[in-house]
């Protein structure tokens, strides 16, 4: 499922999508993967780091003015699962502006993997694998506050 759950997405000016979405410094990070593949966990990680929810489980994106907001469907706002203890009060965000989606369903082998992006709502994204690593969580918080240096590295 994963990005696959966005195919037919492309051409829209808006969707509900099945997936959870944080955001940190008004950039929005959705997460996608199959039911079970960890999306609320990785937000709830990346929340312990200091990010806020936008939504968890559905996540309503539209463009508006060139940019795709995230923003949490009015039933679920404020609300995360945290699967063996309940649903949990979380402070939510939105709309913010998407900047990267990250796949759980497919993982990433390669040590610097070159740039991948996906397309919905007439917008492209940087689209990012799973990195089965303790420092992902982390690493996407850095990615969001600082971005991302290409991997080709400048003559010294």
């Amino acid at each position: 499922m994963g990005a696959d759950a966005l195919i037919g997405t492309e051409h829209l000016d808006s969707a509900t999508v099945h997936a959870s979405c944080i955001a940190l410094d008004g950039k929005a990070l959705l997460i996608v993967g199959q039911s079970g593949s960890g999306k609320s966990e990785l937000a709830l990680q990346l929340m312990a780091f200091g990010a806020d929810l936008v939504a968890d489980d559905r996540v309503d994106l539209r463009l508006e003015g060139g940019q795709v907001m995230a923003r949490t469907p009015q039933a679920i706002a404020g609300l995360i699962e945290a699967r063996g203890i309940g649903l949990l009060r979380a402070r939510h965000a939105g709309p913010v502006p998407l900047e990267y989606v990250v796949d759980l369903d497919e993982a990433e082998t390669a040590r610097l993997p070159e740039p991948r992006e996906i397309r919905l709502l007439r917008q492209s994204f940087p689209l990012l694998r799973a990195a089965k690593a303790p420092h992902f969580a982390a690493s996407l918080i850095q990615l969001l506050k600082m971005g991302r240096v290409e991997t080709e590295w400048p003559n010294a």
